[in-house]
């Protein structure tokens, strides 16, 4: 598993600007690896998505990544953003690690792995679904394209994300689940006037500050499996146009919780607009405009888990550590296809920075990792025949 053939197809990648959801060129340079795959585009609106297989029949095991990038500000950067440059054992480049490695990675797992079933005679199949929208609002993206697969009769047993989970080093920590964020914007609404006629108002704000302040005084849970707290975090806060003496019509806050599986959307939203409906009472009123980003999920399958940490170990002679940190992914989409997920990737320290950065040494084990892991699984199911 050449190093150089993983650096060629990464900066034919960054090369292209990619800002998302603009595909750039980058899901046609990885079709034009894939000899002997089928490959099935699924082009959502404004969205581009791969869907790349080999083989058939179970295990299904899919490596899922994101060609689109965030933009970059040039005048931020000491080189091109956009033209791939090393220094110091490192390829700055915009998408470098977040996530364009892990693409170029599994493209090449994927290669080798499909002249591994040919030649062993190995059931199952290794695919690769790619999309142009997970850095924006991602709604034409996996999200869209699963219920489309499944339609097909396209399901993904195993998957593996490869999202840039490592702290410092390659191989220090994967991401077995997710927490789930829902946002809300909740407006109280009152009677705006004078502010020396009380009599004449019904302030918006004081019921809004009640329910914040009662929200912040919920101890969600203290945990759940490897997941922290549900927590409930204030983002904005927003009353009247800066007068004085005037009392404004309507107060506004958006909040968001970032939850474990503990807790679903609709049992957020039972005890917020319970809290609500208790202060408002008839004085004032509220609306709601909730948004769910992402469920919660977890990934408790041992096999895939097993095929990673014995990948890890293999090639890196670490000890791969499984958290469920960070924000949302793509993988909640194919969780809630039933497919057990795992993310893991190079190190996260510069994405969505100026001068992102991925360590050249880094390609090279990672596509082995992500071979081993497939193989791993695959060796599983033949053994337990």
């Amino acid at each position: 598993m050449e190093y150089q053939k993983i650096r060629n197809l990464l900066d034919r990648l960054l090369e292209c600007p990619s800002i998302s959801p603009n595909n750039a060129g980058c899901l046609e340079i990885v079709a034009g690896e894939l000899d002997g795959f089928n490959l099935q585009r699924i082009d959502l609106a404004d969205t581009a998505n791969l869907f790349a297989s080999y083989g058939q029949g179970f295990p299904h095991i899919s490596f899922v990544g994101h060609i689109d990038v965030v933009p970059a500000n040039p005048a931020e950067w000491t080189s091109n953003p956009f033209i791939p440059t090393e220094r110091d054992g490192k390829i700055f480049a915009r998408g470098a690690a977040d996530m364009k490695s892990g693409v170029a990675a599994t493209v090449i797992a994927a290669k080798y792995l499909a002249k591994l079933m040919e030649s062993e005679k190995i059931t199952g199949t290794i695919s690769l679904l790619i999309t142009s929208d997970e850095e924006a609002t991602g709604l034409n993206g996996i999200a869209a394209v699963m219920p489309i697969l499944a339609e097909r009769g396209i399901n993904i047993d195993y998957a593996i994300v490869a999202e840039p989970t490592a702290r410092e080093n390659l191989g220090d920590c994967a991401r077995k689940g997710r927490r789930g964020s829902l946002n809300l914007e909740l407006e109280i609404v009152g009677i705006e006037g004078h502010i020396a006629y009380p009599e004449k108002l019904r302030n918006p704000i004081f019921p809004l500050a009640e329910i914040l302040a009662r929200l912040g005084e919920i101890v969600w849970d203290t945990g759940y499996l490897e997941f922290p707290p549900t927590s409930c975090q204030v983002s904005n806060f927003q009353a009247g146009l800066g007068a004085e003496n005037v009392v404004p019509r309507t107060a506004r806050a958006k909040i968001n919780w970032r939850f474990n599986p503990l807790y679903t959307e609709e049992k957020i939203r039972q005890i917020v607009e319970k809290i609500v409906a208790e202060v408002c009472e008839k004085s004032t009123t509220a609306n709601f405009s909730w948004r769910l980003s992402g469920d919660a999920f977890a990934t408790a399958d041992e096999i895939i888990c097993t095929a990673l940490s014995d990948a890890v170990k293999e090639n890196l002679g670490t000890t791969l550590e499984f958290n469920t940190a960070g924000g949302t992914s793509d993988g909640r989409f194919l969780a809630k296809h039933g497919a057990k997920v795992v993310e893991f990737g190079v190190c996260n320290a510069s994405i969505h920075k100026a001068d992102e950065w991925v360590k050249a040494a880094d390609l090279e084990p990672l596509a082995k990792i992500y071979f081993d892991c497939a193989k791993n699984i695959f060796t599983h199911f033949k053994n337990t025949k």
